[in-house]
């Protein structure tokens, strides 16, 4: 996003702790939005817990709100998840209040959904331990991570308009199948199994609560394209 915007003509502004920055405490935010045209709201937190999910982006999209309202920021995006508001899981709960918070907020708000990255598949198979990979079963439309960030661009610089339409990528496929890809294409041999998660959540995740509805407009990159990109998906040194 960041090369997006310079190559647009744009001076982008990094809001990060290794900037001094700090969505949780408020800390240089103030400074830091001084001339801020837009906002582009990616901050997230690695949790599948309701409370620390909507703790964190109740208290990260408060702060922010309330200082870019401060600094007069014409528009704020926020980068939320194809399927939120249809599958109860404790992380997603967070990503809702964030969602309601920005729409209702003082600062004209977009939010834009997008489903899993390419990468996804991947960040999974890192957190789990053991000899043996046991991950949830969704059904999802991958997306190029390239492609979400032009798109977020493209939105920030256009006018604030709610809701859009969802962004997902151009095929579906089985989250346990992409894993076993991307273990492969590692050199791993790995086992790696499908469990469906319990309860209402785990079975919309199964059987396509994370797919775009009618209207969502499509990413070109296949899961198999960026795979074998070793930049991406590939054989990294």
């Amino acid at each position: 996003m960041v090369g997006g915007l310079s190559k647009r003509g744009h001076v982008p502004v990094v809001l990060a702790r290794a900037r001094g920055v700090d969505l949780l405490t408020g800390t240089g935010l103030a400074e830091a939005l001084e001339g801020v045209e837009a906002v582009i709201d990616v901050s997230n937190i690695v949790t599948t817990g309701r409370r620390a999910s909507v703790g964190f982006f109740e208290t990260a999209t408060t702060n922010l709100l309330a200082r870019a309202r401060d600094a007069g920021v014409r528009h704020h995006v926020v980068l939320s998840i194809v399927g939120v508001d249809r599958v109860r899981f404790g992380y997603y709960e967070g990503k809702l209040r964030q969602e309601r918070l920005a729409l209702d907020g003082a600062v004209p708000a977009t939010v834009l959904r997008a489903t899993q990255f390419h990468e996804f598949a991947g960040q999974l198979l890192d957190r789990v331990p053991g000899p043996v990979a046991f991950l949830p079963r969704q059904l999802i439309r991958p997306v190029a991570a390239a492609e979400v960030a032009a798109e977020l661009v493209t939105t920030a610089l256009a006018e604030p308009r709610g809701l859009a339409d969802e962004l997902a990528g151009p095929e579906k496929h089985q989250l346990v199948d992409l894993a076993r890809k991307v273990s492969a294409r590692h050199g791993r041999r790995r086992p790696i199994i499908g469990v469906r998660l319990p309860g209402e959540g785990g079975r919309a995740m199964a059987t396509g609560g994370l797919l775009p509805g009618t209207g969502a407009r499509y990413g070109t990159q296949t899961f198999d394209e960026w795979l074998a990109d070793e930049r991406l998906g590939g054989v990294r040194a």
